[in-house]
């Protein structure tokens, strides 16, 4: 995975426990074109990677845009960016990724965000917008005063006629909120949602049977529930190369395969920034992931190798 250095260029606090971070390239160059709704990799100043939306539009390379949230019990070193990094500090980042994008049809396209989670959504709102597409950004917080990027969103962005604000909505009433956002939604409308995990699975519960449940679209920066691993079981993985190794029930994947030279990129190592997927030519994966789609998982064609096991004997992969 390539890396390379940025400079802060500009730190606003959006709220009390929210900072965005302007970063620039330490070279001086442009950014490479990317898709709305990728993330990038930063490596903190305690050198721990973690993932990162990047909530600018997609069209401007001279800048990223990212916001953290401060998570004072987070492994994440969120702390650690809100405390050390100063104008003119600077980072590792990776190229960014795409997980969750805007689909290239569709009648309607509604984001409908969370908390910290409205950060891809911005990005792919700017796209929706530029490209002169039927969207809606559905933005829940807590309060006003905990929402980051309202100031943007009601005054900067060019599309604030199309956002649409849920401050203190208690969490039993939501559904109905979504109900009625989903209102009129066809079976080629998407809806594209992100924030923390309980919310963006009762955005999929009633989108679902609306839209179909191939065009909701999620974005997870957490893994999921720890699966149980008691019944595991050792299979092999064979490589396109045709190379076979032994996956003990206790080991994953990529740690066998990198043991032995097999270089597989990885970042996170809990299913959910997808750096680690490799192809499926034969078998079938057990998939423990948050970063395949659900019909990504149907097609059982990928898989997430740092979590991720065979529910057959044998599985033959290639690295994409």
């Amino acid at each position: 995975m390539g890396m390379f250095r940025v400079k802060v260029s500009e730190i606003l606090e959006e709220t009390d426990h929210i900072k965005s971070f302007k970063l620039v390239r330490a070279d001086g160059k442009g950014f490479d074109p990317y898709l709305a709704g990728a993330h990038i990799d930063i490596v903190g100043p305690t050198n721990v990677v973690r993932q990162y939306s990047l909530c600018c539009p997609p069209y401007d390379l001279d800048a990223y845009l990212v916001a953290v949230k401060r998570e004072t019990e987070s492994r994440g070193g969120s702390a650690a960016l809100h405390d050390q990094l100063d104008i003119g500090s600077e980072l590792e980042v990776s190229a960014p990724r795409n997980l969750m994008q805007v689909a290239e049809t569709g009648d309607r396209h509604v984001l409908v965000a969370a908390g910290i989670g409205v950060t891809p959504m911005i990005s792919m709102a700017y796209q929706l917008e530029r490209e002169g597409r039927s969207f809606e950004l559905h933005y829940f917080a807590r309060s006003r005063e905990l929402a980051a990027f309202t100031e943007l969103l009601e005054e900067r962005c060019g599309f604030a006629e199309k956002v649409r604000f849920h401050f203190g909505i208690p969490r039993d009433e939501q559904p109905a909120v979504l109900q009625e956002i989903l209102t009129g939604l066809t079976g080629g409308s998407h809806v594209y949602t992100c924030g923390p995990e309980g919310f963006m699975e009762r955005v999929l519960f009633l989108a679902g049977p609306v839209v179909g449940e191939e065009n909701v679209h999620i974005e997870h920066f957490q893994a999921g529930e720890l699966a149980d691993t008691s019944g595991d079981t050792g299979f092999e993985v064979e490589l396109d190369s045709g190379e076979v190794f032994e996956i003990p029930a206790d080991r994953s994947i990529v740690e066998v395969l990198q043991e032995n030279g097999v270089p597989v990129d990885t970042s996170c190592k809990e299913g959910i920034c997808g750096t680690c997927v490799m192809g499926v030519l034969e078998g079938e994966p057990e998939h423990r992931d948050n970063c395949l789609s659900a019909s990504e998982k149907r097609a059982n064609d990928q898989i997430a190798t740092c979590v991720s096991r065979a529910r057959s004997a044998r599985l033959i992969l290639e690295p994409f």
